[in-house]
């Protein structure tokens, strides 16, 4: 009979083994194919250390522990601690090390990064207005909701972005999460790449075509006259107010609202009649409220006059009535925001050249001289000049050809137009500090 100490029941596990490690993405191969974040010395890189042993599954595995090495060795060493019976009613325990050599490589999905034109499926973000407002808004919600985490590339185009992934369902994933925070419509299309007659399997590519509704908060809109009917009767001329997964407007003059959905407004669509390109400031002279109230919203009188910095933009319009020294009478939903002293900014319909058929329609005796959107914080911005934090931006491509856009974010770091992209982001984050509510998605 074999002596107790003769017996070894490490015998058939071996002492040294490899493990595969991404340095790109920090994933380890999680034996059969499967990629896994572990952190140093955790229990998913002890668990993967342990798949990779054979013959554990023939003794009983009583403790297993890392011991300490250099960071930079490439070496993971592992204690373990075993148990088996050897003789009858005998039962040998037994600590032994495995040391596990790093290799480094690329798994699949980084070798995929690395290659160019091997996205499986395309989501090509798109949006026809003359501003980068949604997309800058749209960029701070993919990076809070971390919906842009299987995403390969992000190219830049003028109107829009382009997603790409190694997944069909990554694709349809990014479609769902931007139909519920904007109002979209989706198209989809597939383009056949090969097809195999033997296996009767096929290889195609997916594009996804999302269309962002062109109507942004604070733009003028006219609504067409069968949807103000089916939505109580409201005044066709109304400000753009809040814009989700729908479109909600408001009557100034009334505080009637009106929220249209996403798939009602693409039944009859349509366009503002100006937008925050054309907002002028104007100065409050008095201002009264008259009572009704919805929500935050407080209707009141006002009187207001062209503010003296904008004069110099406005001095050639109509000079009728005192011109730019006039006093224009509106009525506002801002009456909670506004005292007289205050800037707001506003539309200024007495000399706007409005060419919309449906704005045509609408009687012209009836019509506000101004419509007030939102208020301004001149003084605050001057003293305020330089902020103490940053946003953050996804990486993107720039497109490339003879009419590419820009590289960085949205285009804002350079461009054909780089004046207008720099100043789009700054209104982005004057709209950050002065809309708590608006901060508050990001």
């Amino acid at each position: 009979m074999p002596s107790i100490r003769s017996v070894d029941i490490t015998e058939g596990i071996p002492k040294q083994a490899t493990i595969n490690f991404c340095r790109n993405c920090d994933r380890f191969l999680s034996p059969p194919n499967s990629w896994t974040i572990a952190e140093p010395e955790s229990r998913e890189l002890l668990a993967i250390c342990l798949k990779k042993l054979k013959g554990l599954n023939k003794v009983r595995l009583i403790d297993a522990g890392f011991i300490w090495t250099e960071p930079h060795s490439k070496r993971i060493r592992v204690k373990l601690t075993i148990q088996k019976e050897v003789f009858s009613s005998t039962i040998l325990q037994q600590i032994f090390e495995v040391e596990y050599v790093v290799l480094y490589g690329q798994c699949p999905d980084c070798a995929r990064l690395a290659a160019k034109n091997t996205w499986k499926a395309v989501v090509q973000v798109r949006q026809k207005v003359p501003h980068k407002r949604t997309f800058l808004y749209l960029e701070q919600l993919i990076l809070k909701n971390g919906a842009d985490k299987d995403t390969i590339s992000i190219k830049e185009t003028r109107e829009g972005l382009d997603f790409f992934y190694a997944q069909r369902n990554h694709a349809i994933k990014m479609t769902e999460f931007l139909n519920s925070v904007i109002p979209v419509r989706t198209k989809d299309s597939e383009q056949l790449l090969s097809r195999d007659t033997h296996s009767n399997t096929s290889n195609y590519k997916f594009t996804y075509s999302v269309e962002i509704v062109p109507i942004c908060r604070d733009d003028l809109v006219v609504l067409p006259k069968a949807l103000a009917r089916s939505h109580g009767n409201i005044n066709p001329l109304a400000v753009c107010v809040k814009v989700s997964s729908s479109i909600q407007f408001m009557d100034p003059t009334t505080l009637q609202t009106a929220d249209i959905p996403s798939p009602i407004y693409w039944r009859t669509p349509f366009e503002s009649i100006a937008n925050s390109v054309d907002l002028i400031e104007f100065l409050i002279l008095d201002i009264e409220p008259s009572g009704p109230t919805h929500g935050k919203y407080v209707l009141a009188d006002a009187q207001v006059v062209i503010n003296s910095t904008n004069r110099t933009r406005t001095q050639d319009m109509d000079t009728d009535e005192g011109g730019n020294d006039a006093i224009y009478h509106t009525r506002t939903h801002l009456g909670r925001f506004l005292q007289a002293g205050d800037t707001v900014k506003g539309y200024f319909l007495r000399n706007a050249n409005i060419n919309n058929p449906d704005y045509e329609k609408l009687d012209q005796s009836r019509l506000p001289d101004v419509v007030l959107v939102k208020k301004t914080y001149p003084v605050r911005r001057k003293r305020n000049r330089q902020r103490n934090w940053k946003l953050k931006s996804i990486a993107k491509e720039a497109e490339e050809g003879p009419d590419a856009f820009g590289r960085g974010a949205v285009g804002r770091r350079g461009g054909l137009d780089q004046e207008r992209v720099e100043k789009d982001y700054e209104n982005f984050l004057q709209e950050l500090e002065e809309d708590p509510e608006l901060r508050a998605t990001v």
